[in-house]
This record gives C-alpha cells, structure tokens and sequence, in this order.
C-alpha cells in the first residue's frame, strides 16, 4: 500500500517533466529538421534515435523531482513560508539540472560517436557549456521544475483527488454515488482552546492533523474539509470497503496519537481525544462556485453522519456507525462491532441501528 501510494504521488512529476520535454523535442525538430548537428554547438543531432532517450530521462529526472518533494522537501520545509519554499526549491533543482545536463551531454556523445572517446565527448560538454544552448535548455527545464513545484504545493492546498478530479472534470456534471463519511471531532475542544488560548490552541489543531496524515493516506481517505477541530473524511464505497479502510482509518489514527500521547502532555499540557461518527449512502457530487470554485457533496447522509458524531457523547462511546455501513463491512476477528441500540434523528420516521467498535 505505502509503495502505491508514494507511486501515486512521484509519477505525476515524470509524467510532467516527459511530457514538457516532449513538445520541447518536437519544436526542436521543427527548427532543426534533417540537420545532422546542432547549428550552435556542431554536437551531433539524430531526432528519431534521441527523442524516446530525450523523453525517457526527462521522466527519470521527474520521478527523482518528485521523490524528493514528497520524501524530503514535505517534512523539511512544511513550517516555511510559499514564496520560501519555491525559492529554495527552484535552487536546488536548477542546480540539480545543470548537473543532469552534463551528465547527459558526455551520454550523448558516447551515443552519437562510432569510436568513442572521452576527449571528444569533454570537448562537446566544454562547447555546449559555453553556449547559449546550454543556458536556454538550463532555463527551460528549470521552468518545468518551476511548474512542477507549483504542481507539488497545490496538491498539498488542495488535495490531490479534488486536484485530479478538477482537471479531468469527473463532477463538471454532477454525478450520483455511494459514499462513505466519517465526521471526527476532537473532544473538549472549547475548553481546551480557553486553556491553551487561540495561538496555542492553533499549534495543538495543526499538529493533531498533521500527526493523521499517514493514517489517511494509508487508508485512501479523501479530506472532504476542515471545519475548525472536525475534520471530515470521506470514501467512495468500494474503497472505503475495501480492507474496511473507512473504519481502519480511525484506529490508525488512535494508534498514531496514543503513541505520541507522552510528547502532546509534555508540549501542550494535554493529549487529544477524538470522536467519530460514520453513515454511508448516495450523494449528489459536482462542481459549485464562480469565483471559488469547490467540489461539494449534497444527501442526508453527511448530516445524518454529523449527527451520529455528536450522539457520541450521548452513548459515551468514541465511535458511532449507522447498521447500514455496519452491515456491510467486512467482519474479522481483529475487530469487534458492538450494538448500542436504535436512534430516531429528528425530522425523521425511520429509526437507525447504532453500532459501535469495542477497543
């Protein structure tokens, strides 16, 4: 699961450095067309037996962009400011670059010549080097890193499945689907915000998020919104079924907390507790919004899925499940389901089946 899911994350940069350097490869031919070198340089010029090598290490230099944006970049520079952070950013991969140049102006060499020998090939480095060439590809590739870098910090704004889904115009028509929610909401939050006071309080919320990021990546999870200390999470059916990821992400969760309890009590003075309540159903999705545009979902369920969060307290239990979603989920002995009894919702007739997981 983490190597699909850092897979997901890393090809997008290939796909982005392969596809710039292809248009990049085809104007380049339509400059050059059957010339054998390269007017500026006199290094040797052969588009059909150079352009998959040309594309095919732009997509490596992608793939290695984009493992350091999310293995490296993410953690070192998540407490810097956006203009900081493209500036360091463009720095490093422009430097990276020229590198990269190099390295491929002596592969090009060895693969243009019938003899190779390495004077030659210092002697088309030191020219290409001392060209405009150089610069201009230098600029070039550092603008796609640029664009990448843009891409890399929208994701984190916006998340990566809105993103997507934007580009591709799953919801510019609204759709219908089955969806699973789950509001989660920390505990005692009013009073702990009066205690710690709203700078404190801030600090504490926006590590308490950061501290659920592996548990929601690992588990699939879309991050539907933010609402103050409530976040909302949300799963298409088949994958928040599947390996009962929907109700796997609120252990991992516990887990990752309960593990960092001794630092939250020795920083902030208190560990967090959360309670969560899910419900799945059809929702209406699509695109809302003129001058900001959203991915919204509309359907009594997300408000019968915030109501069964609040009843949390009322049945002083962590967790509260609608039957609906209960009975559908995959039943194991690694978890242990319990029914707590039956809710009318106000405005509704029918009542619905608590169920709820015993730790």
């Amino acid at each position: 699961m983490r190597i699909k899911r850092f897979l997901k994350q890393i090809v997008p940069f290939g796909l982005i450095w392969a596809g710039f350097t292809f248009v990049y490869g085809l104007v380049e031919y339509g400059l050059l067309g059957t010339l054998d070198k390269y007017p500026a340089t006199g290094n040797p010029y052969d588009f059909k037996n150079g352009i998959l090598p040309l594309v095919l290490g732009a997509f490596v230099i992608g793939s290695l962009q984009g493992a350091c944006e999310v293995i490296w970049f993410r953690k070192r520079l998540s407490n810097t400011s956006l203009r900081v952070k493209i500036l360091l950013k463009l720095l490093f991969y422009i430097f990276f670059i020229a590198l990269s140049l190099i390295a491929f102006s002596l592969l090009n060499s060895y693969h243009n010549y019938e003899e190779y020998q390495f004077t030659d090939a210092i002697d088309d480095l030191k020219r290409f080097a001392a060209n405009f060439a150089f610069w201009s590809t230098l600029t070039f590739m550092g603008f796609v890193a640029g664009i990448a870098i843009f891409f890399s910090e929208m994701l984190q704004y916006v998340g990566d499945g809105v993103l997507y889904n934007a580009l591709f115009s799953k919801y510019h028509k609204p759709l219908t689907e089955v969806r699973i929610f789950m509001f989660l909401d920390m505990k005692s939050s009013t009073t702990i915000a009066e205690t710690l006071g709203h700078k404190q309080y801030f600090a504490l919320l926006k590590q308490y998020y950061a501290d659920m990021t592996s548990a929601i990546l690992d588990t699939e999870a879309e991050i539907y919104q933010y609402v103050g200390d409530e976040i909302v999470l949300s799963w298409p059916k088949e994958i928040g079924l599947r390996n009962n990821n929907c109700i796997s992400s609120f252990t991992k969760i516990s887990e990752t907390l309960n593990a960092k309890k001794n630092w939250y009590q020795e920083r902030f003075g208190i560990v967090p507790k959360f309670k969560a309540g899910y419900h799945i159903g059809e929702v209406t999705t699509g695109e809302i919004g003129t001058i900001k545009r959203n991915i919204i979902y509309t359907g009594d369920i997300l408000n019968t899925a915030a109501r069964l969060e609040s009843a949390c307290n009322t049945y002083d239990t962590n967790i509260l499940m609608s039957g609906e979603l209960y009975n559908q989920l995959k039943k194991n002995n690694s978890l242990t389901f319990k029914r707590i009894g039956e809710l009318v919702l106000r405005g509704k007739n029918k009542s619905i089946d608590l169920y709820t997981l015993e730790f």
